[in-house]
């Protein structure tokens, strides 16, 4: 008897649109010269992060099935995260805020009044 994984796949992992891919391998990029700017191999970075070469490895390619947390680790340990904190700011999403203000009552309901019924 066969058994199929039943794991799904992530088509966005796979072949995420390019947008997404190119910022994540400039992200990778990014990363790789913080690391080597600070003198540490790959194996020190995943050491104080507290995973493997193998994670610190793929983040620095910019694979994106690598976890966010690994990325964000890595961010942390080059006092680099500072920018992820504030990267969705709902006070900074132009067009969000837009939509929201179309959806917005223009003016109250009329109650239905009152029920002082204790």
């Amino acid at each position: 008897m066969v058994f199929k994984s039943m794991v799904a796949t992530n088509k966005l992992q796979k072949a995420p649109p390019f947008h997404v891919s190119r910022a994540l391998t400039q992200l990778g990029a990014d990363l790789r010269t913080a690391r080597i700017r600070r003198n540490m191999t790959m194996a020190d970075a995943a050491s104080r992060i507290g995973t493997g070469l193998r994670a610190v490895m793929d983040a620095e390619k910019g694979k994106a099935s690598t976890g966010i947390v690994v990325y964000a680790g890595l961010l942390w340990l080059y006092d680099m995260l500072q920018p992820l904190e504030e990267l969705a700011d709902p006070s900074k999403d132009k067009e969000g805020i837009a939509l929201q203000a179309t959806r917005e009552r223009k003016r109250a309901r009329k109650s239905g009044g009152l029920d002082n019924d204790f």
